[in-house]
């Protein structure tokens, strides 16, 4: 069964109060398997827009990938982001097919 990725692009216009969205959201991703495989760091754009943040986030299947984002808990966490953040959000599938080589 295929990994489930969460791809954001963020840019926060209020650090301070985006620090609540921060913590609210760490009880859906512990409860929904979730690990940062990016989380901000440098980055170069090589085509195309950025925002200023980037992050991954790998869940153990793309099911709960969807469910995490469909949940109470993160809906809950998700409104103590919005208004601080613009943010460019897509849930994706895994691939676990053959690979170059």
């Amino acid at each position: 069964m295929p990994k489930g990725y969460w791809i954001g692009r963020v840019d926060v216009s209020n650090p301070d109060a985006y620090q609540n969205y921060v913590k609210a959201n760490a009880v859906p991703f512990a409860k929904f398997g979730a690990r940062f495989l990016v989380r901000g760091g440098g980055y170069r754009v090589a085509e195309g827009e950025a925002r200023a943040r980037n992050v991954v986030i790998e869940f153990p299947t793309f099911e709960a990938a969807l469910a995490c984002w469909d949940s109470p808990e993160y809906q809950a966490a998700k409104a103590e982001r919005d208004g601080h953040a613009v943010a460019d959000i897509i849930i994706i599938e895994g691939y676990e097919g053959p690979q170059p080589g």
